[in-house]
């Protein structure tokens, strides 16, 4: 099984998504990333979290968010979002996303999702089955920082400054 580990789909900002400038509004931005997550978790990993819901009882919920806006996303702009599970343990997922404009050339936010699996019948945190421990393991990408700080000063540009 030849799984991608890095997922990326295209969407278009939508006016009722932004702020009076046009510009994506912040909160919007998380909404953006997650339509892309559950999206692609279907599309490449059969991972139906809706389903699992319904017929198991058990599914993700989110934990925490961790997010930089970096350059603003525009009304009717079309801008490509990328996505990959950068940690996970018996318990918790932690996902980076990024927003780039259509072709990829300006990073314009950058955010670190923690998903906690969590059984809904006994409203309480659960354990990943074996079987989803494997897709894990087959599609975990790490990145090369300790930190979401630490991450983000990688997408910055370094400033030389002439004598």
């Amino acid at each position: 099984m030849n799984l991608p580990k890095i997922v990326s789909s295209q969407t278009k900002i939508r006016f009722q998504h932004c702020d009076p400038f046009n510009h994506l509004n912040n909160g919007s931005y998380i909404d953006y990333f997650m339509n892309h997550r559950e999206d692609q978790l279907l599309k490449h990993y059969d991972i139906d979290i809706y389903k699992m819901a319904q017929t198991k009882g058990i599914s993700w919920v989110s934990s925490s968010n961790q997010i930089a806006y970096l350059k603003p996303a525009f009304l009717m702009e079309v801008v490509t979002i990328e996505s990959q599970l950068i940690y996970h343990d018996s318990s918790l997922l932690k996902v980076e996303m990024r927003m780039y404009n259509e072709d990829k050339t300006h990073l314009k936010a950058l955010i670190w999702c923690s998903f906690v699996h969590f059984n809904l019948l006994e409203q309480a945190r659960a354990h990943h089955s074996e079987d989803m421990v494997r897709l894990f393991k087959s599609i975990v990408t790490p990145v090369d920082a300790t930190n979401f700080e630490e991450r983000l000063l990688a997408f910055k540009p370094t400033k030389s400054k002439t004598l």
